[in-house]
């Protein structure tokens, strides 16, 4: 069962406490086929993190405990990473659903 935006943002929205406590989450924002609205079965959601500490590990646990909270993979990228690559963040930048 592909999840709808509207649910997910709801889900990520009541657990923003805990990212933030857990993992250190300053934001969060869903970019690509979910927030196009172009999502399928085989769709994995892809969530851009900033964060407000410098994250190891945590970043892999962070992933994990998406899935689970979700029923979806989830590809987690760095806002720090994404606006390295001036190309990719200028093809997400508009596109980005703020959580």
């Amino acid at each position: 069962m592909t999840r709808k935006l509207e649910d997910i943002k709801r889900i990520l929205e009541e657990h923003k406490h805990e990212l933030r406590a857990r993992f250190g989450v300053r934001t969060m924002a869903i970019f690509g086929s979910y927030a196009r609205g172009e999502e399928g079965e085989l769709s994995d959601l892809d969530i851009l993190v900033e964060f407000e500490r410098p994250v190891g590990w945590e970043i892999v646990d962070l992933k994990d405990y998406l899935e689970f909270l979700l029923g979806v993979e989830i590809d987690l990228v760095t806002k720090n990473a994404a606006m390295s690559r001036k190309r990719f963040w200028e093809h997400i930048k508009g596109e980005l659903v703020y959580v």
